[in-house]
């Protein structure tokens, strides 16, 4: 996998970039920002993604390790939206039931 990575620096930039933006949007995201701090962000993330990319283009794992972090995320969003629809479904059958 590595190999692949090596040899498509672009599209391994992009990807890095895009995991990168996820899990900032993910994690650290409290509101909107005003349009010229978001872009400073962005800008900010892309150089980030390149120093990232370095490392990966370096035989370091960093789109795997990314990957990792990203699927943790997904399944903590899954446990959480579960958990709502469990308690929504607990809550509507108590109330039925002592009405």
């Amino acid at each position: 996998m590595q190999n692949w990575f090596h040899a498509h620096p672009i599209l391994t930039y992009l990807l890095i970039l895009a995991l990168t933006m996820y899990i900032f949007n993910a994690v650290f995201r409290v509101q909107r920002l005003p349009i010229l701090k978001e872009v400073l962000v962005h800008l900010v993330m892309a150089v980030g993604a390149f120093v990232l990319f370095v490392l990966q283009y370096d035989k370091l794992p960093i789109v795997q390790c990314m990957s990792v972090a990203v699927i943790m995320m997904l399944m903590l969003r899954g446990r959480q939206l579960y958990d709502k629809l469990k308690a929504k479904r607990g809550s509507s059958s108590s109330d039925a039931g002592g009405a």
